[in-house]
């Protein structure tokens, strides 16, 4: 049995954790509400574009927009949005995870599948797989700007118009509650009107009634200016939600690890007080031992 001097150490090394651990905890509670709020502010945002994106290219010639062009898939790319930090339990992990299977089943097709990464944790991950990293934006999850969306999408559009790449699809945390977040998987380039609902469709969101817009000037030429607004957009989407989905895990994780702690710290407190019984224990029976000695 360890000393209780020993047991002491731990205790105290426990609760300085379980200290450390309880500050995360509020810290990402605090932030989840800044980052839930203008993640939900953004969504309808990101959701409408979508539709109009599809009721316009619907109508619209894809020969005639190069953002639109389906050729054969030999080369895809796939976007990988994780935080930049850990100690979120396996919000990251369940993400990258994701992706390795992704990434298995189009090199089964008889693809060759790159990797884009937004996040440290992504980057860091796949510099140690074989797949090639084109692209990567690390240190920009604490403060989501466009700006970085938009320097992403500039260059997913400049390989996929110069044919570097034949497709591009998304992958990012989803935030469904503070308990629940979820590797979505969302496809960017080409644009079509199929791949334009088809995020929808896999959550399950019921878009209601069908509008009927009147478009000015002609559907065509907002199409060539609203294309790449549309893939920075879905990326900038994907970074909002994941920064949300990470502070939830992270809380998550931090208050299991709180409780964690307290459920040692009783198990090391039942063991000192053990220790020192036996201790004392010991000392009596010397004391009883050496009294009987000097009867006799």
């Amino acid at each position: 049995m360890p000393s209780l001097k020993d047991i002491q150490l731990k205790i105290q090394g426990v609760k300085k954790t379980q200290q450390i651990t309880k500050a995360m905890n509020m810290v990402a509670a605090a932030k989840l509400r800044g980052a839930q709020e203008r993640m939900e502010e953004f969504r309808p945002y990101a959701d409408k574009f979508a539709s109009v994106m599809g009721e316009l290219s619907g109508s619209a010639n894809p020969s005639a927009f190069p953002l639109m062009a389906e050729r054969e898939v030999k080369k895809s790319l796939l976007l990988v949005v994780t935080s930049d930090r850990g100690l979120c339990g396996a919000f990251n992990s369940n993400i990258l995870n994701a992706s390795e299977k992704y990434l298995q089943k189009e090199k089964d097709a008889g693809r060759e599948p790159v990797v884009a990464c937004i996040g440290k944790k992504g980057a860091a991950y796949f510099k140690h797989t074989s797949y090639d990293i084109v692209h990567e934006v690390t240190d920009c999850m604490s403060d989501v700007q466009m700006l970085t969306a938009r320097q992403v999408g500039s260059e997913l559009i400049r390989m996929f118009l110069a044919e570097d790449i034949d497709q591009v699809k998304l992958v990012y945390g989803r935030f469904v509650n503070v308990a629940v977040q979820k590797p979505t998987f969302r496809p960017i380039l080409p644009i079509t009107a199929e791949n334009l609902t088809e995020g929808k469709a896999d959550e399950g969101e019921d878009e209601g009634p069908k509008a009927t817009y009147i478009y000015e000037p002609a559907p065509e030429e907002i199409l060539n200016q609203l294309m790449p607004m549309f893939v920075n957009v879905q990326i900038m989407a994907a970074m909002l939600e994941t920064v949300a989905s990470e502070m939830a895990a992270r809380m998550t994780s931090m208050d299991n690890a709180t409780n964690a702690c307290s459920d040692m710290i009783e198990e090391l407190t039942l063991m000192f007080n053990k220790a020192r019984q036996a201790a004392i224990t010991g000392e009596l029976m010397d004391i009883v031992g050496g009294a009987e000695a000097l009867k006799g």
